[in-house]
């Protein structure tokens, strides 16, 4: 289990049906605590909204439901994972709760062993949909402390378009928002996700990709120039087709930079996101605004690296935002 998840709070009116979970999870590296209703779990929840990091609760209980539970713990914190539990395993019952917004479906009676995969599988799941490939995703469900805080080597991409705020002054917010999202963030998506990269976050109209966190590999600096390389050919590739239509153009740049992050969990009790950040962020970053359209600029860290199979020119010392000392830098032209 993730070093993440402390404590499973378990609610269900049965005290066998609670002793019973208890055992099983006995041996798991996080606390259980149980209650008897779902108005004493919501009280639970509400003294310390940030105490448990998963929820499970009985579908039919006296009072208070397994889903008015739920959904009003949900509203106190977003962030925990929410999991019904019910002997009612009907079709319907599934429905209301993934429209419901619950993380996961469980049934009794469990078997134990099932039990507690269902639960690993159901935590990490909701830790991961939003920011992981899938099969970064798959790869993690078997080592999933990848997810602890550390420092590691990554390569850091950062990709922008050229000229984008000028162009946004000329075009309505319906074709920005479809030229962003269909012509941009979703092809260029896909490449990373391909080459095994993890899409990081969205910054107006840039996007980091990280190679090497959660899960490294000795190929990471390759499979992220592969990466950059393939998004420059794309960019070029959907260019030519909106090279008439409302004045939008993709032209990118791209930043790429090699070396020690740290990676983990970070943000508000109602936001938090996987991410990587530290002088190698910065320095990608600072890449990539110094590339234009069509470039690749590469620091000395990601050449070295993949310079047996990538050509590259030197441009010598280079100072860059942040830095005490000029770095060199190299430029890969599409």
């Amino acid at each position: 289990m993730p070093q993440g998840m402390r404590e499973l709070l378990f609610i269900d009116d049965e005290e066998a049906v609670r002793r019973s979970v208890l055992r099983a999870l006995r041996r798991e590296p996080y606390r259980v605590d149980t209650v008897e209703s779902g108005e004493a779990g919501v009280a639970a929840v509400r003294e310390d909204c940030s105490r448990f990091d998963a929820v499970i609760s009985d579908y039919k209980m006296p009072g208070m439901d397994g889903m008015e539970t739920l959904i009003t713990i949900g509203r106190i914190n977003p962030e925990i994972t929410r999991i019904i539990l019910t002997g009612y395993a009907t079709m319907e019952a599934a429905i209301e709760a993934t429209n419901q917004g619950i993380d996961g479906f469980l049934t009794k009676p469990f078997d134990n062993v099932q039990l507690r995969a269902s639960i690993r599988d159901i935590y990490i799941r909701r830790c991961l949909r939003q920011f992981v490939p899938e099969q970064v995703y798959r790869e993690i469900g078997k080592f999933p402390a990848a997810l602890a805080p550390r420092f590691t080597d990554a390569t850091v991409l950062f990709s922008d378009i050229r000229g984008f705020t000028e162009m946004t002054q000329q075009v309505s917010p319906d074709a920005i928002a479809g030229f962003l999202n269909e012509r941009y963030f979703t092809p260029m998506g896909e490449i990373a996700c391909e080459h095994g990269g993890m899409v990081d976050k969205h910054i107006g109209d840039g996007m980091m990709v990280v190679f090497g966190t959660p899960l490294s590999k000795e190929d990471d600096p390759h499979r992220a120039v592969a990466t950059a390389v393939a998004m420059q050919q794309k960019a070029k590739e959907i260019d030519r087709r909106l090279s008439a239509k409302n004045g939008l153009r993709l032209h990118t740049g791209v930043g790429v930079c090699t070396g020690e992050v740290f990676s983990g969990m970070v943000g508000s009790l109602r936001r938090k996101e996987f991410t990587s950040i530290g002088v190698v962020v910065n320095i990608a970053y600072r890449l990539q605004a110094l590339a234009h359209a069509g470039e690749i600029m590469l620091c000395r860290e990601t050449y070295d690296k993949v310079c047996r199979n990538f050509c590259a020119l030197p441009l010598g010392p280079v100072r860059v935002k942040g830095m005490a000392e000029p770095i060199e830098i190299y430029r890969i032209r599409i």
